[in-house]
């Protein structure tokens, strides 16, 4: 049609051309005047506008084909990318999988593009023919999507994410999924879905809920939950006894007699003697609750007391001999023996628990010997948060004494030790060291109004006006000073 229409303007053309050649010649009437192409030169002409017009018109012909198939080019490719994302939005999730910790959850889809379209992600080359994914705001080569945790693909329709990294939901799990450090196993979800454990303020134990009511063990010295298929010792009272509380454990009275004779020097150094012979006596647990139901005066530690300072005269039962551990690690063949106290000052003796590790029983003897110094001083009866926050001011003295030497806070320097302790707690293992921290952590955190506010209160005083100074000031008003 186009070549048609090329011919019929060329051939329009040449008869005006002619018409007005044919006029113009027609009306000249100078002889000199003529036509200005003769009958040869017009056919030659003719032929050279035919020639031209054929070419324009294989020339659009050309165009429009290409135009055509551009069009239809893309066509194709505009119903491709409207069915991918039609297939994309018209696609069902699943029910949302849990999340663990903060990662989120992405679903990576399945798109198929035409080659040019996107660039990988990962590789950074073109993504031609075949399955790819989207996800991430990003394209990437199914081989090129890996887990950044075992670098392997991740093919799976479900991935998690830490940060920017992907993880299969296995990998992420194992790696940021806490583990009970009791059963060892992966903390199991609530009903609403949440991690929830219970952990240690101190040591960072994390362990499920239910290993607070299904029996098992807990250290009755440094609190921790007993690992399964870990050992411990059983006492005859009950406690159980992780095997490093063990090592160091006081277990009898003559055992405990050189670390009594170690504080008695440490009250020397303050210039804090104690002048009556004081008889102390390591007990069962059954021993101290019935000897502190005799007692008429004095404030006990709850849930469980440790050590007592006794004004009255009774009769008491404590450890002779220490246990031996048999079938199971239960104590056997402890010998106990009946003691009877009889007053001859203010105090009759001193109880402390006995199988506790030797940084334990000597904060709490620390502690029973200052009840034992005031009333031996004459002081005057003290409300409850005051002398029981100096007495555990005094056992945090001693806890530091033997920790931290050479600390160089008021309260620590009032302190002195020999060359021989010196080296003992040269000696000390980094769990006796761990140990002893934590037994000040419980002393600094104590939340009870009379030992942790009565203790704040004390060694605030302490530590601004010295031991002795608020030690006088406590004597005369009863208070701290502040």
């Amino acid at each position: 049609m186009g070549w048609a229409n090329w011919l019929s303007k060329i051939f329009k053309g040449s008869e005006e051309n002619g018409s007005e050649e044919h006029y113009n010649g027609g009306y000249g009437e100078d002889p000199n005047y003529g036509p200005s192409t003769s009958g040869d030169a017009w056919g030659e002409m003719e032929n050279e506008d035919i020639d031209r017009a054929l070419a324009l018109s294989l020339l659009e012909e050309n165009q429009g084909r290409r135009s055509e198939t551009d069009n239809e080019s893309r066509l194709e490719e505009d119903e491709q990318l409207a069915r991918a994302i039609q297939e994309s939005l018209n696609f069902e999730s699943p029910s949302v999988p849990p999340q663990y910790g903060s990662g989120n959850i992405y679903q990576p889809v399945p798109v198929h593009f035409p080659m040019g379209f996107r660039i990988c992600a990962g590789c950074n080359t073109e993504i031609g023919h075949g399955r790819f994914l989207n996800c991430l705001n990003a394209f990437w080569h199914p081989e090129c999507f890996r887990c950044h945790a075992c670098n392997l693909p991740i093919s799976d329709y479900e991935f998690s994410m830490s940060g920017n990294y992907p993880f299969h939901k296995y990998c992420y799990k194992e790696r940021h999924h806490p583990k009970c450090d009791v059963c060892k196993h992966f903390i199991p979800t609530n009903p609403a879905g949440l991690i929830e454990y219970r952990a240690h303020p101190f040591w960072i134990q994390k362990y499920c809920p239910s290993h607070e009511h299904d029996g098992t063990p807990r250290c009755c010295s440094c609190e921790r939950m007993e690992p399964h298929n870990t050992g411990y010792v059983g006492l005859n009272d009950g406690r159980k006894l992780c095997l490093e509380c063990l090592d160091s454990a006081v277990m009898d009275t003559s055992e405990c007699q050189p670390l009594y004779y170690e504080i008695q020097a440490f009250y020397e150094g303050l210039n804090m003697q104690i002048e009556q012979d004081v008889p102390l006596l390591l007990v069962e647990r059954q021993a101290l609750n019935e000897a502190r139901e005799g007692e008429k005066q004095g404030h006990y530690h709850m849930p469980e007391t440790r050590g007592l300072c006794l004004s009255e005269e009774q009769t008491v039962s404590t450890v002779l001999r220490r246990p031996r551990f048999g079938t199971g690690n239960r104590a056997m063949d402890m010998i106990t023996e009946p003691y009877k106290l009889t007053r001859r000052c203010e105090v009759t003796a001193i109880l402390i628990l006995y199988g506790l590790p030797r940084l334990l029983t000597g904060s709490i003897l620390a502690h029973e010997m200052m009840h034992a110094w005031m009333r031996l001083q004459g002081f005057r009866t003290l409300s409850q948060d005051v002398e029981e926050g100096i007495c555990q001011v005094l056992a945090y003295m001693w806890l530091l004494s033997e920790l931290s030497p050479s600390s160089g806070s008021n309260v620590a320097s009032t302190s002195s030790s020999s060359a021989g302790r010196t080296s003992k707690r040269a000696k000390r293992s980094p769990f006796d060291r761990k140990l002893g921290e934590f037994f000040k952590h419980q002393i600094e955190s104590d939340s009870s109004p009379v030992y942790g506010g009565g203790f704040r209160a004390g060694y605030q005083a302490v530590d601004r006006y010295g031991l002795r100074r608020t030690l006088d000031h406590i004597r005369m008003t009863g208070r701290f000073p502040y």
